[in-house]
């Protein structure tokens, strides 16, 4: 693993040696979000909408009229960023998910602009595809490698998808997925069951079989979190079920997406 990475859960606190890195907008009103969460605990002050400030690093995703900020724009503060972390080495930086939030973007959109940067960065775990190793194509051998109950009930899933007949590539995918929060909340504290729910009863009786009634009622645990894992997946690479259903099949393979670095108009 070339980075460290958080669970991106709401944090008050950090070493004193680390920069919590959050989106602003140039106005510097830090009201909501991991903005608000940097004045109140990180010394990001009011008016002060890009860099240093206390224990905190602000990279402008809006602009000073709280409108959002073109990739294009959003991407010469990375750099500018980038070369901050550079000429102070001994301290690390707990990046949160830049310009995914108010402004709006996507993780695929902003996270390949952080790829090269100092290895003294913590990324949230939704930036890891995106700043490691290219994602593989999703194919039938892949699925059934470790979308099954011998990884997820494993007492060691990530030392089980090591052992797997997969090549690097895929063996980070599949950790990235099974440590991805899905079941019961994702990571920004969203409850996802009724559309793991959804996504297992639309498998059902196509590639799984559950008991009508657990569909309906309670879906084991084990096989919730698989549903948990077939969600991650399919939002990683803009898939639906039949997508899903045909991959497992071996109907077709399908490439990894490619990131947005475009800006919007």
């Amino acid at each position: 693993m070339t980075y460290h990475y958080h669970d991106e859960s709401i944090i008050k606190n950090l070493p004193e040696d680390t920069v919590f890195v959050f989106g602003s907008n140039l106005a510097g009103t830090h009201q909501g979000g991991a903005a608000k969460t940097a004045h109140l605990h990180f010394g990001a002050t009011k008016g002060v909408g890009r860099g240093w400030a206390g224990q905190s690093f602000a990279i402008p995703t809006m602009n000073e009229h709280l409108q959002q900020m073109p990739l294009s724009q959003i991407q010469h503060y990375i750099e500018d960023f980038k070369i901050y972390t550079q000429h102070h080495p001994k301290l690390k930086y707990f990046v949160t998910s830049v310009g995914c939030g108010v402004a709006g973007y996507k993780v695929e959109e902003i996270a390949p602009m952080f790829k090269g940067i100092s290895r003294n960065v913590i990324f949230p775990a939704s930036f890891r595809p995106f700043v490691e190793k290219t994602l593989p194509k999703l194919t039938q051998k892949l699925l059934h490698s470790f979308i099954n109950e011998h990884v997820i009930s494993s007492a060691d899933s990530e030392l089980a998808i090591q052992d797997l007949d997969l090549n690097d590539a895929e063996k980070s995918l599949a950790t990235i997925i099974l440590n991805t929060p899905m079941y019961p909340n994702d990571s920004n504290g969203r409850d996802r069951i009724f559309e793991i729910r959804d996504i297992m009863h639309n498998l059902n009786g196509k590639i799984f079989n559950f008991e009508t009634s657990n569909i309906a009622n309670n879906i084991s645990e084990e096989n919730m979190i698989m549903g948990g894992m077939i969600l991650a997946l399919l939002e990683l690479y803009h898939l639906n079920e039949t997508d899903f259903i045909d991959i497992w099949q071996g109907k077709r393979s399908i490439a990894p997406p490619k990131p947005e670095n475009i800006a919007k108009r």
